[in-house]
């Protein structure tokens, strides 16, 4: 039997609610009710009363109820329900989480549901569900159903949603995970010009006795890596394709935010890095490439994406952000740069091949970095680097005290 937390807005979707908390119990699950509305009264007894969720946030809900403002009382709830989640978790009170909402109880929903770790049962019951949810779900594995209707009475196609998705719940709180052969894991980004390096280098640390979970360098692939790291499940870092700080410096569309790269220092997790696809910035179509870009080499990947090489500049100020980055770090930590391509279109003869703006990346990384910075004249993805990366990498995490068996 496990516990299961309902939360939601109980002022207005409290019948709701509490037939999907009926349906857990039908089911064999324990339900902790939690209420985070603001509006009238609720309809039903939650166990965790919106002023307990408030009070677990540091906010005092009450002046907030008083001046009847909803953006600011969803605001409060937003920022308060993911401390409490988080520490029901924590304490081992509960085992899963739902939740069914429309606009506001979406967003307070989902914040609560990010903070808590991947693999932890959450599901979201959504009008939002069958449009963009990037920004509700963000790095976290939350489950969206779309509710069909407005959460908003009981009727048969709303029942229906309901029953399954209580079922979707109980079912993942019931399901026992093997972890029996469970290994340290390491995590990689990879990018389509750099899955050579990671496909040999992924075989090689495999090979030694670890886990690699390998995250494409899309954005949202980083984010998710990032997330990760932080979250201390990853013994160390293989950042060796770290071109969404191109998109990022450029105005690519595959930026992964200005915390990138910052996740091995908040986790002290020993890293080797690597420059790798700093060449290129990615745009969508043809059409869509900025004309201020047309002046320089441009590359079509494909009919939806688009790169655009670098500049020297941008070369220069992207190795200075990476050597900060990590210098940053307090493990062990290692730059390796393959001089003669850094990714496959930047090899001599290739499109990208532009070694003026390369010294300046290469440069900008020697003047900066305090870490340990050891060049090789190879390609990037040359069975050689494969070697230099995974020997660092362990390397420094033997320094830290990691082994397979631990």
């Amino acid at each position: 039997m496990a516990t299961i937390a309902v939360l939601g807005t109980l002022d207005s979707k409290g019948d709701e609610h509490a037939f999907v908390a009926d349906q857990i119990r039908m089911r064999g699950h324990e339900v902790v009710l939690i209420d985070v509305g603001t509006g009238s009264d609720p309809g039903v007894r939650p166990e965790v009363s919106r002023f307990e969720v408030a009070e677990a946030g540091g906010v005092d809900l009450q002046p907030i109820l008083d001046r009847r403002d909803r953006g600011e009382c969803v605001a409060a709830m937003t920022r308060a329900a993911p401390i409490l989640l988080a520490r029901l978790v924590e304490n081992g009170t509960i085992e899963g989480v739902i939740s069914l909402g429309g606009g506001g109880g979406t967003a307070i929903a989902t914040a609560a549901m990010r903070v808590l770790p991947v693999g932890f049962p959450k599901v979201m019951v959504s009008t939002l569900a069958s449009g963009n949810t990037a920004h509700y779900v963000g790095t976290r594995d939350i489950v969206m159903i779309p509710s069909i209707v407005d959460v908003s009475g009981l009727n048969s196609v709303s029942r229906t949603i309901f029953t399954r998705a209580a079922g979707a719940i109980s079912g993942m709180v019931d399901s026992e995970i093997d972890v029996s052969d469970a290994r340290p894991i390491i995590a990689a980004s990879m990018f389509g010009n750099t899955t050579d390096l990671v496909s040999m280098a992924r075989e090689q640390l495999e090979a030694a006795g670890y886990e690699v979970l390998v995250f494409h360098a899309t954005g949202t692939g980083g984010r998710t890596m990032e997330a990760l790291v932080e979250s201390g499940m990853v013994a160390g870092v293989l950042d060796v394709t770290t071109t969404e700080w191109a998109d990022q410096l450029v105005g690519g569309v595959l930026a992964a935010g200005p915390d990138r790269l910052d996740a091995m220092t908040r986790a002290a997790v020993p890293a080797v890095i690597a420059p790798g696809c700093l060449d290129m910035v990615n745009f969508g179509e043809r059409d869509t490439v900025p004309k201020e870009f047309e002046g320089r080499a441009i590359y079509q990947h494909n009919p939806q994406v688009t790169l655009v090489r670098t500049s020297g500049e941008e070369c220069d100020q992207l190795g200075r952000i990476l050597a900060r980055k990590a210098n940053a770090n307090g493990a062990s930590t290692a730059i390796l740069i393959p001089t003669r391509a850094i990714s496959v279109i930047s090899a001599p003869g290739e499109v990208f091949h532009d070694p003026a703006a390369d010294a300046k990346l290469f440069n900008a990384i020697r003047e900066e970095a305090k870490v340990e910075v050891k060049e090789l004249e190879v390609e990037i993805n040359s069975e050689e680097f494969a070697n230099a990366c995974v020997g660092k990498l362990l390397e420094l995490m033997e320094e830290e005290g990691l082994h397979p068996s631990d």
